[in-house]
């Protein structure tokens, strides 16, 4: 005979459904509230980002000057200098080369131009040179008929990148002055929580600092690796301007999708106005595979062994924050998603059981006198 339902239980079970519910509905309550807030303050938090990314790259050579008895200041300004010479390096390594072969490359651009319309003309398509001409018309008319639709688009490219610039110097300003200052700041703000917070919130403080470093390290190790391979493949196939190249796709690596896509689109047109149709189809087929083993491969598993995360997790971060927030989205997608898993380990650690210890309350370790937590509050 089956067994009939409990109406106590029943209830009960409802209550703390409906209990469960309400709680939840005011945590994503709370942090719809805080992500409003943070994107009203997003001209100041993304330099914020910025900066602190740039930090946890250069803060090993600053540790290191300041443990050989550099002062602060000194050490963070010789710091930043360096990124900067080694920034306007790198801008040079990439331009000075393709202003070189700037008369090369138009008169290359040039001919592939008068090879696609030659290859038009042949069959199968039996495209002669008045229907490109008019097809060009059409296209100078429509531009025409645009002209205010283009000049809003020129001025917020302008704005884009004039904003791009601010956020830039701000984000080198900050880096400089947490470089300084930055080693200070665990125990100030230690100093500054009341209670129990004066402890967990600069222990997730550091081990988010930690996990920050993991994901800029593993992510210039995934540069370093489309660099070489996409360098190498082009070196094969007898490409100009392969170091150029190289670096520009390491650098481009920081930046997702966008600059895969540019780094790629280069390449592809110095190899089709240098070496032709062919080699061009072969530079896209080997820059595809490496992006395909970067994505797939690559940094799914260097980014989970160095930020703890599953390499699928790795995966849906990057896909959500995509379809969230774009190419920002993609950017922070798996930093933010280490931040979070930092901060569920850590509450999972204050809520899990606690080890089994004497029942005497004078015992170090016991309910009556628990052990201190190191970490930075320690220093406060």
């Amino acid at each position: 005979m089956p067994a009939t339902l409990s109406s106590a239980r029943t209830r009960a079970a409802l209550r703390t459904t409906a209990r469960f519910s309400a709680e939840s509905l005011l945590v994503l309550a709370a942090l719809a509230v805080a992500l409003w807030i943070l994107g009203r303050m997003w001209s100041v938090v993304w330099p914020l980002i910025i900066g602190l990314l740039l930090t946890t790259l250069t803060w090993p050579l600053a540790r290191l000057l300041r443990r050989h008895k550099w002062p602060p200041a000194l050490a963070a300004s010789a710091v930043t200098v360096l990124f900067l010479l080694v920034i306007a390096g790198i801008v040079t390594l990439i331009a000075v080369p393709m202003a070189s072969q700037t008369d090369e490359l138009t008169d290359g651009v040039t001919e592939g131009i008068q090879k696609l319309r030659d290859w038009a003309a042949g069959p199968p398509l039996n495209i002669d040179d008045s229907q490109i001409t008019h097809a060009v018309d059409s296209a100078m008319a429509r531009v025409q008929d645009s002209v205010g639709t283009i000049t809003t688009t020129v001025a917020t490219g302008i704005s884009t990148v004039v904003n791009g610039l601010i956020t830039a110097v701000l984000a080198v300003f900050l880096m400089f002055f947490f470089l300084k200052d930055g080693p200070r700041f665990l125990p100030w703000l230690a100093r500054q929580l009341p209670g129990r917070l004066a402890t967990d919130v600069p222990v997730v403080a550091a081990r988010s600092w930690e996990t920050l470093g993991s994901f800029v390290r593993s992510q210039a190790l995934v540069g370093l690796l489309d660099g070489v391979f996409i360098g190498l493949g082009l070196w094969i196939l007898g490409v100009p301007l392969v170091l150029p190249l190289a670096v520009l796709t390491f650098v481009s690596a920081f930046v997702p999708i966008v600059g895969a896509l540019f780094a790629g689109f280069v390449a592809v047109l110095i190899a089709l106005v240098s070496n032709g149709l062919t080699d061009a189809l072969i530079t896209l087929a080997i820059i595809v595979l490496v992006q395909q083993l970067e994505g797939n491969v690559f940094q799914p598993i260097i980014q989970s062994r160095g930020l703890g995360l599953h390499a699928a997790v790795v995966l849906l971060a990057v896909t959500l924050g995509g379809s969230l927030a774009g190419i920002v989205g993609s950017l922070l997608a798996v930093p933010v998603a280490a931040l979070i898993a930092v901060v569920w380990n850590y509450v999972r650690e204050q809520l899990g059981d606690e080890p089994d210890t004497p029942d005497h309350p004078d015992t170090p370790g016991g309910p009556d006198h628990p052990e201190p937590v190191p970490g930075p509050a320690a220093a406060g």
